[in-house]
């Protein structure tokens, strides 16, 4: 299974949508849309990038969520998104000051 494919089976589950309605929502043609978004979750197949996108909307979701390799980076993913705008940038800001990122690189 590839990263892709378990990261938007875990936002869909976690959406509590079925694929068939991820898939018209998303604007897949209502006809194969089911099929399509079982071929994603099973790896058979990964969407482009606007794809992506789309069913990231749908699912309540940034799309690098979908890119995550790790659990840990999933979570911070789905958790930084949440945030507003104050909290995000004093997350940053706590961030930063805990690590050796440099200055230039925001």
């Amino acid at each position: 299974m590839t990263v892709f494919a378990k990261r938007l089976k875990q936002a869909r589950v976690r959406g509590k949508i079925t694929q068939e309605n991820l898939g018209i929502k998303a604007g897949i043609d209502e006809a194969s849309s089911s099929a399509r978004i079982n071929q994603y979750e099973k790896g058979k197949h990964t969407p482009d990038f606007e794809t992506a996108e789309r069913l990231a909307k749908v699912l309540d979701v940034p799309v690098e969520f979908f890119y995550c390799r790790s659990e840990a980076m999933a979570t911070l993913v789905l958790m930084f998104n949440s945030l507003d705008a104050p909290d995000k940038q004093r997350a940053l800001g706590a961030i930063r000051a805990m690590t050796a990122v440099p200055t230039d690189f925001q």
